[in-house]
């Protein structure tokens, strides 16, 4: 198996964490998006962050991975049989996808990916846009942990799509503040701390 991108996308962060609770060994190729790497561009067509490959089989998008990896990898289930329990871990899963990672990248892409990976100046406003969303998608994130997972007892694809882009938000010094949203500072500390997440970086070229 291999997995191609680069750990700072949460994307690819979120399927090498998925794998590493499931106890699966891969090749981890850190390219950029939009790479001309064949192998790469024969997983992803169109350049997106991650790409995938089981021999033959051949797929991008992490959603599709984990779900892949989830189906052929039962033993460790990180997708709960319960209908509701597996509705709200889909919810959360989408939630990352399309609620807080469009936040976390206006201020990840100008005040970190501009300056240091393009040479160009950021866009100081559009940080702050995202800047300016994230206390209501904290407050949010706050009304819902009651433990050290958000659904069950037990560690599920929610808690690891949620704790990829806090990665990326440290980077830029946009972590939540303690004070204000303790539940959810444990809650990342914790399953940022866990052997699989610990575990990721991108080898050395």
């Amino acid at each position: 198996m291999i997995v191609y991108g680069t750990s700072i996308s949460p994307f690819v962060r979120k399927v090498l964490f998925l794998m590493g609770e499931k106890g699966i060994k891969t090749e981890h190729l850190p390219i950029l998006p939009n790479s001309t790497d064949e192998a790469f561009r024969a997983c992803s067509p169109f350049g997106k962050l991650p790409g995938f490959s089981d021999g033959d089989f051949k797929i991008a998008d992490s959603s599709a991975i984990c779900h892949y990896l989830e189906k052929k990898f039962p033993e460790t289930p990180l997708l709960p049989s319960n209908p509701e329990d597996l509705a709200r871990v889909i919810w959360f899963e989408e939630f990352h996808d399309t609620v807080l990672f469009p936040t976390m990248v206006k201020i990840f892409f100008n005040l970190f990916l501009k300056p240091r990976l393009f040479q160009q100046e950021p866009d100081l406003a559009a940080a702050q846009v995202g800047i300016d969303e994230l206390p209501a998608l904290y407050d949010y994130l706050e009304s819902q942990i009651n433990g050290p997972f958000l659904v069950g007892d037990k560690i599920s694809l929610a808690d690891i799509s949620l704790a990829c882009p806090f990665v990326n938000l440290a980077m830029v010094k946009q972590v939540p503040d303690p004070a204000k949203w303790p539940k959810l500072v444990g809650y990342i500390a914790g399953l940022q701390s866990r052997p699989a997440f610990m575990a990721i970086s991108d080898p050395k070229a």
